[in-house]
């Protein structure tokens, strides 16, 4: 059962419509659950996707995903730390 997803952390990123794709994000946290890992509340989402974005791919407004971006990542890092040293220190396992 996904052995390797076992303990470690997941982020989301996200786009779509007005939710910016948060309602499938929140499904996909019951999906990873089941997996054993560790979702991460802070996330980045793009609302109305096709009009933050060039024809290039570029993003027009850079500055609050930015920030999302950089807390989301630096949650992720805490849990990966944390959990890898627990991981570590006493193996994860789901058969007791």
């Amino acid at each position: 059962m996904g052995a390797g997803w076992q303990a470690k952390p997941v982020a989301f990123v996200s786009y779509g419509g007005v939710s910016g794709g948060l309602r499938a994000v929140e499904q996909l946290r019951l999906v990873f659950a089941e997996l054993h890992t560790v979702t991460i509340r802070d996330s980045v989402s793009f609302a109305g996707a096709w009009e933050q974005f060039d024809n290039a791919g570029v993003l027009l407004q850079p500055e609050r995903a930015k920030r999302s971006m950089a807390k989301m990542l630096a949650r992720l890092r805490w849990w990966a730390v944390a959990l890898s040293a627990a991981r570590a220190e006493l193996p994860y396992e789901t058969t007791l």
